[in-house]
Formats: C-alpha cells, sequence, structure tokens
C-alpha cells in the first residue's frame, strides 16, 4: 500500500463540491454574520468539516498555508489534493489554519497587504467553540442590512479590539472566517464590530 493510500479524501464530486464550497465561502464574506453549512465530514481527517472543505476549495500551490497546530496527517492531505505549501511564519501565509481560538496569533501577526496591494493579505480560517454562545457583537458594513447580531465563543478576550484597529487599517488588512463544525460565517475587514458593553 503506498504513502497516498493512506491519506483521507477529498471532494467526493471534485468539480461540483468545489464549486459549491467556493461559492459559498465567497458568499459568507460577501453577507458578513449570515451563517453557510460547507460539506460533510472527511473521514479520516481530524479537521471540521467546514474547515477542510474551505482548504479544499480555497488553496492551491500557490498559496502557502500556515498551521497553528500543524499535525502530518493534515498538512500532508492538504498537500496532496491542492498541493498547498507550508507557510514557515504567520506573516508568509497567504490562509491561516487556527484551530485554537483562545491561543492565537494577534491578527497583527499576519500579513495584512499593502496599500498598493492590499489583496495580498492573509485570509483566517477560525475553528471556533460555538457560532451562539460567546459575547454578543453588533456587526455593520457592506452586505449587512441594518445590523447583524452575532455571539462567536472562545475567542481572546481583546480580539475585538484587535478587529477595530484591524478595520480602521482598510484597505490594508485581514479576512476571517470562523468555523464550527459544518457552520462558517464571514468577518471581512469592511465589517465594523460593537460589542453591547463596549470594547
Amino acid at each position: 500500500m503506498t504513502q497516498h493510500q493512506h491519506l483521507s479524501g477529498g471532494f467526493a464530486d471534485p468539480v461540483h463540491d468545489a464549486q459549491a464550497a467556493f461559492r459559498n465561502v465567497l458568499d459568507a464574506l460577501a453577507r458578513p454574520g449570515r451563517r453557510f453549512a460547507l460539506g460533510r465530514p472527511v473521514a479520516g481527517l481530524a479537521l471540521g468539516p467546514a474547515m477542510a472543505h474551505m482548504l479544499l476549495a480555497l488553496t492551491d500551490d500557490d498559496t502557502p498555508v500556515w498551521w497553528q497546530r500543524p499535525d502530518a496527517a493534515s498538512v500532508g492531505w492538504l498537500r496532496f489534493h491542492t498541493g498547498a505549501p507550508l507557510a514557515s511564519a504567520p506573516s508568509e501565509a497567504a490562509f491561516a489554519v487556527l484551530t485554537d481560538s483562545a491561543t492565537m496569533p494577534a491578527l497583527d501577526f499576519f500579513a495584512a497587504g499593502s496599500m498598493a496591494s492590499p489583496e495580498h493579505s492573509a485570509t483566517l480560517l477560525l475553528e471556533v467553540i460555538s457560532l451562539d454562545n460567546g459575547t454578543a457583537v453588533e456587526w455593520r458594513g457592506p452586505g449587512i442590512q441594518d445590523m447583524q447580531p452575532v455571539r462567536v465563543d472562545g475567542l481572546p478576550g481583546n480580539f475585538w479590539a484587535q478587529w477595530q484597529a484591524n478595520h480602521a487599517a482598510f484597505p490594508q488588512g485581514v479576512d476571517i472566517v470562523f468555523t464550527c463544525a459544518d457552520e462558517a460565517i464571514g468577518l471581512p475587514r469592511t465589517t465594523r464590530v460593537r460589542r453591547l458593553e463596549g470594547i
């Protein structure tokens, strides 16, 4: 049996499933705070289904990925299916896989792009404990009609203060997609966030 035979599968229907996952990620970032389902679990893989499907849909051999807690199985699985190289530092990543939200690096550790090329910034894929039980915040901005309430659970205590600085740096800054099991919600840098008790 070859090494590749030990790897978990990718999309069951590579073309259709990749298109669907990619479209859902774009919709999540275009409609901040709304939940999108992103596929079924990948057998034998520790990553949640939403995280796994986003990685399959978004990465390729030109998008370095930084893993907060890399495990050989997940890194090898993604490299086999998409060719995504391993970034050695957060600042070098096009995408970051963050699976321990409470101890994640600060947002300014990641590439924020430049004023001339804001697209050269990182997208953070952040697995969280829950999308229901966290501190109540209000999101406003493009793609949101009036206000979107959000309750992401398990974030560092100063996360929303960090987000204020990230938002203020627009057009530079990172974008984030929160995942929990098979669901995802997008937080683009254009979104203003207010904690109900103040930041």
